[in-house]
């Protein structure tokens, strides 16, 4: 049985997280979100019906992105000129590079950018493959995109009513399932976003657990959520080597799923919240993490300490929560640091 009040089980994971793990923390479960930089401003990352529609039902991981506030924060770009992973950086430069028209400045009219990690159903809908979806948001010329396309003679490959069309060089295909809504990524990812939004197969809205969790995020400008299996992986990810011990093992299988946002507007915000069911198994989590947190305040560099003061980890009622604040100057201080670039650049 699991002892979260012994010396023994809080003490030992402190040790093996070691120097970088509540900061890797934060960093890992906001790298694969502060992606993209548009212009203007605009106040949440929330997904219209006919987006949620696009997105097939077996998701493991949904980010949504706020493209126009990401450009107003200094902190949001400078997080994400350091951490932004080279597969997702690939779509970032696939939208830039669209030749969607001739000055490919096509994320110029992109009010909301999100990402689906999902599993196809090519494999069932569940193992370890995951396949990556880009839904972007905005007002887009449509007609002024066809027309580019028929002067360059770029045909469409129809999916029973839907017009498909190549992102120029880059490898991936983008339809547009509404003026307003574009669907884009390699092409068998995008067949099964259309396949999902005809009703051929269940799509996001089928999703109980996804669509809950999505209530207490999508008024945030950057949010993501993670089911069972995304929590399971980005857990044993931040505990690192403690992620092997007995207790992990044993309490994982509690974990359900959870969901995080961040806010730049005034200064740097994120919470974070792992749904366990199990009371025990918040608690549990709880300790691991808090030990970490207490071993990092008396090692770390000055900016390190100042961000793991601002840093509040809490279970209750079978939910573990974290929750971080500070400005944008001393964030940019923590981006400096030795801990972060050894996260970054190990």
């Amino acid at each position: 049985m699991l002892s979260v009040s012994s010396a023994h089980s809080v003490a030992r994971p402190a040790a093996q997280l070691g120097r970088n793990a509540l900061l890797n923390f934060l960093v890992r479960v906001t790298t694969a979100s502060v992606l993209v930089a548009g212009a203007g401003f605009a106040s949440a990352a929330q997904l219209s019906t006919d987006a949620r529609t696009a997105i097939p039902h077996d998701v493991q991981q949904l980010v949504a992105i706020d493209y126009r506030v990401m450009q107003n924060s200094t902190a949001a770009m400078d997080l994400k000129a350091r951490v932004m992973p080279p597969e997702l950086k690939q779509f970032e430069n696939a939208l830039r590079k669209s030749g969607l028209n001739d000055k490919n400045d096509i994320d110029q009219y992109v009010d909301q950018l999100a990402f689906a990690l999902f599993r196809p159903k090519s494999n069932g809908g569940g193992g370890d493959v995951v396949d990556t979806l880009g839904i972007a948001q905005g007002q887009f010329p449509t007609q002024d995109i066809v027309a580019n396309f028929n002067k360059k003679a770029v045909k469409a490959k129809l999916v029973r009513t839907n017009r498909i069309y190549p992102m120029g060089r880059t490898g991936m295909v983008v339809c547009f399932v509404d003026p307003s809504t574009m669907v884009f990524g390699g092409s068998d990812a995008v067949k099964e976003a259309l396949d999902a939004r005809d009703g051929l197969s269940r799509n996001l809205l089928t999703n109980a657990t996804i669509m809950d969790a999505m209530k207490s995020v999508d008024a945030e400008p950057l949010w993501s959520i993670l089911d069972q299996t995304g929590t399971q992986t980005m857990l044993r990810q931040i505990l690192g080597e403690a992620g092997s011990l007995t207790d992990f093992e044993t309490v994982q299988k509690h974990l359900l799923a959870s969901w995080y946002s961040m806010s730049f507007q005034t200064g740097v915000r994120f919470d974070l919240s792992i749904a366990t069911g199990d009371t025990f198994a918040s608690a549990t989590i709880s300790s691991l993490l808090n030990a970490a947190l207490a071993y990092r305040k008396m090692s770390g560099s000055e900016p390190e300490k100042e961000a793991l003061k601002a840093t509040d980890i809490t279970s209750e009622a079978g939910r573990l929560t974290v929750h971080f604040a500070t400005s944008d100057e001393e964030f940019a201080s923590l981006l400096q640091s030795p801990l972060f670039q050894s996260m970054v650049h190990p």
